[in-house]
Order: C-alpha cells, then sequence, then structure tokens
C-alpha cells in the first residue's frame, strides 16, 4: 500500500523480523562476549587481564549487537526489485 495504512500481513511481517535481528543479536552478542571474557572468568589470569576481558568483551558485544540489528533491518527494509514486463528478472 503506498502512504496508506500498512495490512496485518505487513505488520506481521514487520514484527517478526524485528524479533528476528533481536534475537540473532543477542545471540551473537553473547556468543563473541563469552570468546573475549570466558577465559577470564574460567581462568586464573594476570589482575589486569582479568579486568580488561570483560570490559573488551561488553564493549565488543555491544557493538556487534547494534551492527547484527541494523544489518537486518535495513536488509528487510530494501524494497524488491520490480520486474519489467519483457525483461529476465534478474533472480531468475
Amino acid at each position: 500500500m503506498h502512504g496508506g495504512r500498512r495490512g496485518q500481513a505487513e505488520r506481521d511481517a514487520i514484527t517478526v523480523e524485528i524479533g528476528y535481528a533481536l534475537c540473532s543479536a543477542v545471540f551473537a552478542a553473547l556468543v563473541l562476549f563469552g570468546a573475549v571474557a570466558g577465559p577470564a572468568l574460567l581462568f586464573d589470569l594476570p589482575h589486569g587481564l582479568e579486568r580488561t576481558l570483560p570490559v573488551v568483551g561488553e564493549v565488543l558485544a555491544a557493538l556487534l549487537f547494534l551492527a547484527r540489528v541494523v544489518s537486518v533491518l535495513v536488509r528487510f527494509r530494501r524494497p524488491a526489485q520490480p520486474s519489467q514486463p519483457g525483461r529476465t528478472n534478474p533472480d531468475s
């Protein structure tokens, strides 16, 4: 619908896409945080490293979370390329 209200199917698709973006971003951020900060939490490391790794993990996880959410939602917002009569569809 151009300039009008969104239909229920479009609202549902947006809701699902937002949920997917958030869930996949949380999962990716947790994996990254675990990979970076995990050694500091599991092993006896020097004091400076034990304090630095979790902070670095938090910062990288937050950046990855934001990047993942933005990339999924931007990819979803791109309109599909309309097919043109008499021309080959580029996705064929």
